[in-house]
């Protein structure tokens, strides 16, 4: 468990919680006495239904023109 101080907590904040996610806990010192742990949390991954996900896909409707025209229409018209 690594010690930061409390204005490196601030300023770091997302670096921190990214290291607890990654299984680090992290102490968080006020004038070098411990005040917080930032810790991850365990969660099991949800399964993906796969049955669900093709039946979501195969109800999308189709594109009427490739998406490289459509791009490029856009960016034309965004021009002028």
């Amino acid at each position: 468990m690594s010690d930061v101080t409390l204005a490196d907590a601030k300023a770091h904040l997302s670096e921190l919680v990214e290291r607890a996610a990654q299984g680090e806990p992290v102490r968080i010192t006020r004038r070098g006495k411990p005040v917080a742990r930032i810790t991850g949390i365990d969660r099991e991954p949800k399964p993906i239904d796969l049955a669900a996900l093709r039946a979501l896909t195969d109800a999308m409707p189709l594109q009427s023109e490739p998406a490289r025209s459509w791009l490029r229409s856009v960016r034309d018209g965004s021009r002028y």
